[in-house]
């Protein structure tokens, strides 16, 4: 088959509505891990095997998911089909994602409104986890290589990781990163040339990360009564503002669902996020599954609407702005420190998710042989977590005739 051809700007020409629809249905049916792991197989499948996008053009996209509120990996996804098929992907690329996990996470919470519980499934991430720590790694490498220009930006890198480390919020690694690297560019640089160019960037990054970090706190103190409305405005709102994981959606949610409105208990809410973290797909369909406990069908498709549709409008605005980062020496600079400290966080995760993946031999064996298989056969990510899934399986069943 021949390989798509690429223009200058790094987007492949000829990528037709209906791959792209059946590359993000199938991830969306089967990316397990939260958003590094969605991550690493949109850039398997995109960068690596259909060669859509180069790789640095993969990366600028990930740097601007990670400046944006809301979940990064399906902003990815709107990114790529935006780029890819115009308005038209936008929207497929989005929804083609999100459709496959809103409906799985459908099907889990009307199991647990009917009986009351959620099904076991640890066997089946016993065997995954593994499989997606080699995934993400495999990503790290082939990302860090391109992103890591100079001993600047790996310096930068390391710091970003400690920082992360230290528990340091993630809008001050990310920015902070950008901002030192603008500023060492605009520095080393003609810096009469540079000087107006350092001055945006810094005062731009500076209030949106301060408007950003100030909002992740807002909160209503109010009791507010239960409707689809009052549903669609508060998950539109945590949408629109929270950055991070879905452990920072886990503390809007109990500031107003449970604490101040009692729409939830803690337990639905540990449920909610349960199912979130367990099912394929963003892990902001945990609003799906809330919406469901709250008004049923309806609840669920109007909670999934607000959540994501913030994802849609803050992609469509933003894409524009990429390439002329790119035309402002300072601006790439600043775009560079910022990938860099996306990646830095991305490597701490996976460093959590490690270790709560790898806890006996065979889960030492099921990360080495897949990280073998990824990079040296470059066997698709696909068959790795459904062999794991089958591993999974066969352990659970030995240990129950032992």
């Amino acid at each position: 088959m021949d390989e798509p051809h690429q223009d200058r700007s790094g987007i492949a020409e000829k990528t037709s509505l209906s791959e792209l629809a059946w590359l993000f249905l199938r991830l969306g049916t089967t990316a397990f891990g939260g958003p590094a792991a969605h991550i690493a197989m949109m850039e398997e499948e995109v960068v690596r095997r259909r060669r859509w996008l180069t790789r640095e053009k993969f990366m600028d996209l990930l740097g601007a998911a990670n400046l944006i509120p809301g979940p990064s990996s399906t902003e990815m996804a709107i990114f790529i089909g935006y780029l890819c098929r115009g308005w038209a992907g936008l929207l497929l690329g989005g929804l083609c994602f999100i459709i496959p996990a809103m409906v799985i996470v459908i099907g889990f919470a009307w199991a647990y409104v009917r009986f009351g519980t959620l099904p076991q499934v640890a066997w089946l991430f016993y065997g995954i986890k593994p499989v997606l720590i080699a995934i993400i790694f495999q990503a790290l490498w082939q990302l860090g290589r391109t992103a890591v220009k100079n001993r600047f930006l790996g310096a930068l890198g390391v710091a970003g990781m400690i920082l992360s480390f230290l528990g340091i919020n993630i809008l001050v690694v990310l920015f902070g990163g950008g901002v030192i690297s603008g500023a060492w560019q605009g520095l080393s640089q003609d810096r009469a040339k540079n000087r107006k160019a350092l001055l945006i960037m810094l005062a731009s990054a500076s209030c949106f990360g301060a408007a950003a970090y100030f909002a992740t706190g807002l909160q209503s103190s109010g009791k507010v009564a239960f409707g689809l409305l009052p549903l669609f405005l508060f998950f539109l709102k945590v949408g629109s503002i929270v950055f991070g994981s879905g452990y920072v959606l886990l503390a809007f949610l109990q500031a107003d669902l449970v604490a101040h409105w009692h729409w939830l208990t803690n337990t639905q809410l540990l449920d909610a996020i349960a199912v979130g973290q367990v099912t394929p797909g963003p892990v902001f369909t945990t609003a799906t599954f809330i919406g469901y406990v709250l008004a049923g069908l309806p609840g669920a498709l109007i909670a999934t609407l607000g959540i994501f549709l913030p994802s849609f409008i803050l992609v469509a605005v933003i894409n524009p702005l990429i390439p002329r980062l790119r035309q402002s020496a300072v601006a790439g600079a600043f775009l560079d420190g910022v990938i860099v400290a996306s990646l830095a966080l991305m490597a701490v995760v996976t460093w959590h998710l490690g270790r709560d993946a790898i806890i006996d031999l065979p889960t030492i064996g099921l990360v080495i042989v897949s990280a073998v298989l990824l990079m040296r056969f470059r066997l698709n990510s696909l068959w790795l977590v459904l062999g794991g899934a089958v591993i999974g399986l066969l352990v659970h069943m030995a240990g129950k005739f032992v």
